[in-house]
């Protein structure tokens, strides 16, 4: 993966985690943190949604809705966890 890569897969984990965070209301994590969330959340995705059957698509927008959906998931059981 060349800089270029990089700092797309960088970008596409940065909005996804600030989406998933705008989705959860209350889950702001800075911005290293959302590229964390957003880059986990893409792996949950990729873990989960082949699963249920689901397919996104391609693509850099794909690729965004794909990891705001895990990182919404990833938020989700992390808000599980801190209640119980």
């Amino acid at each position: 993966m060349g800089i270029e890569g990089l700092l797309i897969f960088l970008l596409i984990g940065a909005i996804a985690g600030w989406l998933a965070g705008v989705i959860m209301k209350g889950f702001g994590f800075g911005l290293v943190g959302n590229i964390i969330v957003g880059i986990v959340g893409a792996f949950v995705a990729g873990l989960v949604l082949p699963m249920v059957g689901v397919s996104i698509g391609g693509g850099i927008l794909g690729s965004i809705i794909h990891a705001t959906i895990g990182a919404v998931i990833l938020l989700f059981i992390i808000g599980l966890v801190r209640r119980g």
